[in-house]
């Protein structure tokens, strides 16, 4: 495995599941396979559970996980190409990231979007650099448009908890006071679209994601009837994709809580965090025994894992 972007880059999801069971089983089980081997974990914005999750999976596998925190850590990074460097970023992305490379042997990049200009946040242009210039694997550990790390550890936990073979998974938008990218729904969108799922995707109109992750997934605008019979119920905010970064809506009817639950059948909530309570979910929802938000961000250790043992296992 050269990149870890998108869905297909696991390939066979059995495989890549039966994988995750095997790494959840037995997680010191491959040391000898990082053993000398250096991953660079590279954060131009803020992180938890991305941030610890990466650095214990490193361990895991016998690996030195070095965090750098761009701006914080080194010198503010220009990533625009033919721009005057005049202003307040004295190194270009172009000279760092082939330094970078040549003292890993993996890079982890968490970039997230400006929500200013579509084009330039789908375009991935950060990201693309650390492919085209580092020479080394490089994992999304989310970027303007994808999060992939924890769309692997999502589905990893819904197999953990399904009791049908083709459980219904629900996609909810949720109010949110501040504009957030669609990284986390587009990959959640992509990776259920698939598995062995029955996905629907629910929204108010004007926040439909972009097709090429919608993909062939039931788009419903009316929330309750979206949520019956769901087996599973992930909650999350995204700014609008076509007025782009836009806040269209702050409707409180679209808080998840007992109501929206009822109609479910007896659904689990999950959602990535960090979340606002009582704006997405309410705290009886967060609270009750059918949340798995923890078990979701545990399985972030086992996601990262897979992803940097089979890189290792290329290199």
């Amino acid at each position: 495995m050269k990149s870890f972007f998108r869905v297909s880059d696991i390939g066979d999801l059995r495989l890549a599941l039966d994988e995750a069971a095997q790494v959840k089983a037995n997680p010191l089980g491959w040391q000898n396979l990082g053993r000398g081997k250096t991953i660079i974990l590279i954060f131009f914005n803020s992180s938890l559970r991305t941030r610890l999750s990466s650095q214990k999976a490193a361990l895991n596998l016998g690996m030195n996980p070095i965090v750098l925190d761009i701006g914080k850590d080194s010198w503010k990074l220009e990533t625009e190409m033919g721009v005057v460097m005049d202003g307040d970023k004295p190194e270009h992305l172009r000279e760092a990231v082939p330094v970078i490379g040549s003292y890993c042997d993996i890079i982890g990049v968490r970039s997230f979007a400006g929500l200013t200009d579509r084009q330039a946040d789908y375009g991935e242009n950060i990201l693309r650099q650390f492919v085209e210039y580092s020479g080394k694997p490089v994992i999304s550990l989310e970027s303007a448009t994808v999060h992939p790390c924890q769309a692997f550890a999502d589905l990893i936990t819904i197999e953990e908890h399904r009791t049908s073979p083709r459980p219904k998974v629900v996609m909810t938008w949720a109010p949110h006071p501040k504009a957030l990218p669609q990284a986390v729904p587009n990959s959640f969108a992509e990776w259920m679209n698939a598995a062995d799922v029955d996905f629907v995707i629910t929204h108010p109109h004007g926040y439909e994601l972009d097709p090429e992750f919608v993909g062939g997934a039931a788009v419903e605008y009316d929330q309750m009837k979206a949520f019956e019979g769901a087996d599973f119920v992930y909650a999350k905010n995204w700014s609008s994709v076509e007025s782009y970064g836009q806040v269209l809506s702050m409707d409180r009817s679209w808080t998840v809580g007992r109501a929206q639950m009822e109609v479910t059948n007896n659904a689990f909530f999950m959602h990535c965090l960090p979340v606002r309570r009582n704006m997405i979910v309410t705290d009886e929802v967060i609270d009750s025994p059918r949340s798995l938000v923890i078990e979701e961000a545990a399985n972030r250790v086992v996601s990262a894992q897979v992803v940097m043992k089979r890189m290792l296992e290329s290199l």
